[in-house]
């Protein structure tokens, strides 16, 4: 770039403050289509620089820095934009058919196949986020290898490119003034003539001022009822005054990619398009809750999950303390029930086996005592049955054998022994 830059190793700038947002952008030139010289191959090279040009913005709207970086050493950011340059774009006006998103890309070839010189199936399509079927549209056209290329390069180590928009595209309105900029080469002498990109209703052309074709068309583009506003390089400024006869705004390569970005264009269409739109959905709804805007929803919800937590903290609290004392008042009656325990473990535990122990003692029969068990089966046992052909009785279980039980027999058996807290099941023999 001809503006002044930095490095890429130095420091990103931070924002301490907690009312602070950050919302940070990466713009990223991509360098234009290698043209090869001779049409011995219609194919075209993918950048060949491995570094890229790059604008690094903390708040979204200014540029803070700028440079050069490989891809894995550009800097993070909530959105990456990737612009295309005008020297490898065109524009075709089209009268789009109604027809399904599924089909627009081969109507889009059927439409332009005899306006172009490639083969249609070798080049990337491009339509505006609304696109008109009353009236014309504007299609943009690039070659597909090429921007392929770039976008896997950008995206291999990790990068996601949110959007790819064009450095100038045609204007919407009629009542907006052309903008014409001028640029020069990177490492062009002086006597390279500069490039002219302007942008008009009626489209975009990137000439180079040299002959007579440059002014035949700013002739034909802007005039006394079609004003321009005209902007150069640093580089290009003193030939474009020259050029032109009047003073033109300087304007850094900076701040030409950060306008770029106030389009609602986005290149990334039908085959290239994004694969994680999901992703990409829930990145830019957080990017819009990190907005000024939302800042009293975040400050409402941080109050309220401080208040949650200290709430929980609260009633865990409450709770251990109910705990605690529910425990020493079992601790408590266990030692005056049975002063001959000494240490307590565990309460209810202990508390059972001291009482079976003095039942057991003074002669009581227990749940589970073969007495009790005897007295159950007697009250709830079927009638009409023969008697039992045998009897078990082991681990607090007893088994009576009688073949003439019959699954029928189970379910009033079973009735009646709950209401005494028992239960019965019926097994083969």
């Amino acid at each position: 770039m001809a503006a002044a830059t930095m490095r890429a190793a130095q420091p990103q700038p931070t924002c301490h403050s907690p009312a602070c947002t950050v919302m940070s952008l990466l713009l990223i030139e991509v360098p234009p289509r290698q043209r090869l010289a001779a049409r011995q191959d219609a194919t075209v090279s993918t950048p060949a620089s491995t570094e890229w040009t790059y604008v690094w913005s903390v708040d979204g709207k200014t540029a803070t820095r700028s440079g050069r970086a490989a891809t894995a050493l550009l800097p993070k950011a909530n959105s990456v934009v990737a612009v295309l340059p005008s020297a490898s774009l065109s524009w075709h006006r089209l009268t789009l058919p109604r027809a399904p998103a599924s089909r627009m890309r081969a109507v889009l070839d059927g439409l332009l196949e005899e306006a172009l010189l490639d083969d249609t199936a070798a080049l990337h399509f491009a339509l505006p986020p609304q696109p008109s079927t009353s009236g014309t549209t504007w299609v943009a056209a690039m070659d597909k290898a090429w921007f392929a290329a770039a976008l896997n390069e950008l995206e291999s180590t990790g990068l996601v490119v949110d959007r790819v928009v064009p450095a100038a595209a045609p204007l919407a309105n009629n009542d907006e003034p052309a903008l014409g900029h001028f640029s020069a080469e990177p490492d062009a002498g002086d006597d390279t003539p500069p490039w002219l990109t302007l942008s008009s209703v009626d489209g975009v052309c990137h000439v180079q001022l040299s002959g007579s074709l440059s002014r035949a068309l700013v002739s034909k583009l802007t005039g006394p009822d079609t004003p321009a506003q005209w902007t150069a390089s640093p580089a290009a400024a003193a030939a474009a005054e020259r050029w032109l006869g009047s003073n033109v705004t300087v304007q850094n390569d900076a701040a030409r990619l950060m306008l770029a970005t106030d389009t609602r264009w986005n290149l990334r269409q039908f085959d290239l398009a994004a694969r994680h739109r999901g992703t990409l959905a829930l990145r830019e709804a957080w990017r819009r809750f990190q907005g000024p805007e939302w800042r009293p929803a975040r400050w409402g919800l941080a109050a309220l999950l401080v208040l949650n937590v200290v709430g929980l903290n609260l009633w865990a609290w409450d709770r251990s303390a109910a705990i605690a004392q529910r425990r020493q008042a079992m601790n408590e009656l266990l030692r005056s029930t049975h002063p001959q325990v000494r240490a307590v473990l565990d309460a209810p535990l202990q508390m059972q086996r001291e009482t079976e122990t003095l039942r057991a003692a003074a002669g009581k029969p227990g749940d589970g005592d073969l007495e009790v068990l005897l007295a159950a089966s007697a009250s709830a046992w079927p009638e009409g049955l023969p008697p039992l052909q045998n009897l078990r009785f082991e681990n607090a279980r007893l088994t009576l054998v009688n073949t003439a039980f019959t699954p029928a027999h189970l379910a009033p058996l079973r009735e009646r022994l709950a209401a005494s807290g028992f239960d019965a099941q019926l097994s083969d023999g």
